[in-house]
């Protein structure tokens, strides 16, 4: 392979194009510390520590670090091909794809004069219709584990899995809730009031007493409230 396809004209407009680069690159990383990654993160904060506190507390400067090693990243890969192309132009190899040893078009070179492959492959012209294998079951994105309007689903299932989650909280108020009339917050699970976690009867959920059986007590939550409205309302039919 050489850099016969190029002239003498052409070759000395590209090394210096990339002895520029090269001089721009080294500039702006040690003007800015390597985009500040020399410093540690504990210096961009308030804190004393990023270590023993919650993430949020420092959000904003995870992101911007985490910013920094992607733009240092690409910085030092380009540096490291510009320094390849120039060894290359040194012993007379610039300019030939490493895939297939043809020359790259004069046009090529002067966009990327880094460049180590024709466009032809080039690997980044590619763009991959792979995707992730955990993808085909993941589909369809929503719904997809929730059964129970299947006749013969009776078992643990994704709603079951999101009552259990969801019983720890969420951030929700009770607009959001799935049924229309709901004033507690206790009531706002999917399903709170259809489903009775460990009673056979909706009354079971309410009516409770000591550990002697004695001292009879009332619990007034959504099935309470239901309850005694559907009792005022049969009342009021009798008379």
């Amino acid at each position: 392979m050489s850099s016969a396809n190029l002239n003498n004209a052409q070759l000395a407009e590209l090394k210096d194009q990339l002895e520029r680069a090269e001089a721009d690159l080294r500039h702006r990383l040690a003007e800015q510390e390597h985009y500040g990654l020399n410093g540690s993160l504990r210096d961009n904060t308030s804190e004393l520590s990023a270590i023993d506190n919650h993430p949020a507390d420092i959000g904003s400067e995870t992101f911007e670090r985490g910013k920094d090693l992607a733009l240092n990243e690409h910085a030092e890969l380009r540096l490291t091909r510009i320094q390849d192309a120039l060894a290359k132009l040194e012993n007379g190899t610039y300019g030939c794809c490493e895939a297939c040893g043809q020359a790259i078009g004069y046009e090529r070179l002067q966009a990327i004069p880094e460049t180590e492959y024709c466009r032809e492959h080039s690997p980044q012209s590619f763009v991959s219709a792979k995707r992730p294998i955990e993808e085909q079951f993941l589909a369809p994105p929503f719904g997809r584990t929730s059964l129970d309007e299947h006749e013969e689903q009776n078992g643990f299932d994704g709603e079951d899995a999101w009552q259990i989650v969801e019983g720890f909280g969420t951030s929700n108020s009770p607009a959001m809730a799935e049924d229309n009339e709901i004033d507690d917050y206790n009531d706002m699970e999917i399903e709170a009031s259809a489903e009775l976690d460990g009673f056979v009867e909706p009354y079971e959920s309410f009516v409770a007493t000591d550990i002697y059986g004695q001292n009879v007590f009332f619990y007034r939550n959504g099935v309470y409230r239901k309850h005694m409205e559907a009792t005022e309302h049969l009342n009021s039919e009798d008379s």
